[in-house]
């Protein structure tokens, strides 16, 4: 049997586990990369008895040598907290991670994925987002090193693309949640979820009234895979996935509340440095380009996210 051989950087992140799970139930043979700097082993580990699927560790801001039919670049930090943490090595993971794997697509003749990001439009003032949009970024501010990081990837892919003739897919991912999230990861569901489970205070910066669109994990992966498979090598992107349902950060709190059945209380704190106050995903190229449009309800996403939270924090303290 000729199976497609895959490349996940990143493949061990919140995301890329996810993706490196769907691939292979669709039979393709998997090589994840990651330096576990935020990816965890334990988000794979249910896949290492899969014959198709290899653990690579390595850094992307170094050159790759493997020989894949398909790349998929998911490899950055992707939450405040973590991409804040080195923003030096946040941008170079951008910007020379997408070299090197343009680079690596380039001599082996493979088709490439850019993991790009709803955060390449700033704090929108134009709502919702469309992919004309050429955005509003503070380009020196806390969070510029990722936004400007992915704005550059994106630069770099569509100069291969024209200089190179490469095969390119650029995906501006909005907020994601489900299972196997990091706790500590700073992201609002994750925050809210774990607060809500312990019975803490849930905390919500400014008045939450920002408004997000959150798409569950198993949605916004198949999205990410149909625009691979299923679309003609001319359709480049960029294009938006993510969940045009809108929410403020106010009625997340109150939804995770009711679901948990917590007593946690709402307080409320300063909002931080360029955090945009409304985000929310055009997706009509989407459904235009490949009919794909998420099915999980916001509620219903949330419980299976509690459900894996739930298990996980009792695994922890049952250690």
């Amino acid at each position: 049997m000729n199976r497609k051989r895959v490349l996940v950087t990143g493949g061990s992140g919140f995301l890329g586990s996810h993706l490196c799970e769907q691939l292979l139930s669709k039979g393709r043979e998997v090589i994840c990369v990651d330096n576990f700097f935020t990816g965890r082993k334990e988000s794979i580990l249910h896949l290492m008895d899969n014959p198709y699927f290899e653990i690579l560790r390595h850094d992307v801001t170094f050159p790759l040598y493997v020989e894949v039919d398909e790349i998929y670049n998911l490899a950055c930090p992707a939450s405040p907290i973590h991409y804040q943490h080195d923003p030096v090595q946040t941008t170079k993971t951008s910007v020379h991670g997408a070299i090197n794997m343009l680079g690596l697509a380039k001599r082996i003749k493979a088709k490439i994925f850019q993991a790009s990001t709803s955060e390449v439009y700033g704090d929108p003032e134009v709502h919702p987002q469309t992919e004309s949009y050429w955005g509003n970024v503070n380009p020196i501010g806390l969070r510029s090193c990722y936004d400007e990081g992915k704005r550059c990837a994106e630069t770099l892919f569509f100069d291969y693309n024209r200089q190179h003739n490469l095969r390119i897919k650029v995906g501006r991912i909005f907020n994601t949640y489900g299972p196997r999230m990091a706790m500590d990861d700073g992201r609002v569901v994750s925050n809210f979820v774990v607060q809500a489970l312990r019975g803490e205070d849930i905390t919500v910066y400014g008045k939450g009234e920002q408004t997000r669109s959150f798409c569950y994990v198993d949605d916004l992966v198949t999205g990410i895979i149909r625009f691979m498979e299923d679309t003609p090598d001319e359709f480049t992107g960029p294009m938006n996935l993510g969940n045009p349902g809108e929410f403020t950060i106010l009625e997340l709190a109150e939804n995770v509340i009711d679901l948990v059945g917590s007593k946690s209380k709402i307080v409320f704190k300063d909002l931080p440095s360029d955090d945009p106050m409304q985000r929310k995903p055009d997706i009509s190229l989407a459904k235009k380009a490949m009919g794909w449009e998420p099915t999980v309800p916001l509620r219903q996403g949330l419980e299976k996210t509690i459900e894996y939270f739930d298990g996980y924090l009792k695994s922890i303290e049952d250690e």
